[in-house]
């Protein structure tokens, strides 16, 4: 090969990289200019939820010639046809199959007054584990829609009944905090009882279930209005300043340990 040949060879390899790097810029540009002014192929959508009615519902009750096995909590449907033998005829949870009977959850209630959607009559504790439940359904079977009724309008949003069991949830949620927090601000005291010795009720850096780097003198702390207490453990008993802490009779106020007389 001559060395014009060879000139020419390295010119045109020369233009034929440049026009592939050119190309690529242009096709990268291209997309980029797509997804800013909007021309880029919109994202795959979420179909809506199925709605479903109550008569629609009923007939997922796993009876004979019945289309499934459906049972909703909050509103929620769930196909449960994995829990056959729980939730098919014979099962110990059939009634709950084509209906939602969100109150039984909670309440054990299995009679036909039992087995309602209506769950105003719960607290925000009791509503909590209600959530619990609806939790372990989204976990173990397949979500298949919403219930038109009580918590979901006929378009499918949330009605005033289901925004006061959230509300309620949320006051749950609050109440469970505070209780968490006065844990481990009061943890209870250890006990013992024999029927030589008596009740005895004692602080250490654990007790209630709480480590701590502090043992605390025991106290009773009366529940308001019930006159009903339980021994709790005062890190200072002489910062306390709160009416429903008593000091026990016959303790020592600095004492770690307590006898407790019935």
């Amino acid at each position: 090969m001559t060395r014009n040949s060879r000139e020419a060879l390295d010119i045109m390899l020369g233009f034929i990289i440049s026009f592939i790097f050119v190309l690529v810029a242009i096709l990268i540009l291209r997309q980029d200019w797509a997804h800013i002014t909007g021309d880029a192929p919109p994202p795959s959508t979420v179909p809506p939820a199925r709605l479903i009615t109550k008569d629609e519902l009923s007939l997922y009750s796993g009876e004979e010639d019945s289309k499934g096995l459906y049972l909703a909590i909050l509103g929620q449907v769930f196909d449960v046809e994995k829990g056959l033998k729980h939730y098919g005829p014979g099962g110990g949870y059939h009634f709950f199959a084509g209906k939602d009977a969100s109150l039984a959850f909670v309440t054990g209630d299995f009679t036909d007054t039992g087995l309602t959607d209506d769950v105003s009559s719960l607290s925000p504790a009791q509503v909590m584990v209600l959530y619990d439940w609806l939790t372990f359904y989204h976990k173990d079977y397949t979500p298949v829609g919403r219930l038109v009724g009580r918590f979901y309008s006929e378009r499918g949003e949330p009605t005033e009944a289901l925004l006061q069991v959230e509300g309620a949830l949320e006051e749950g949620q609050r109440l469970k905090d505070q209780a968490q927090a006065e844990k481990q601000h009061l943890p209870a005291c250890n006990s013992e009882w024999s029927a030589a010795r008596g009740g005895r009720v004692w602080c250490a850096t654990k007790s209630g279930g709480v480590q701590r780097d502090w043992a605390g003198v025991p106290r009773k702390l009366f529940s308001p209005g019930s006159g009903r207490s339980r021994c709790v453990c005062v890190q200072n008993s002489s910062t306390v300043e709160n009416p429903n802490i008593q000091e026990y009779e016959g303790c020592p106020p600095h004492a770690e340990s307590c006898p407790v007389r019935e």
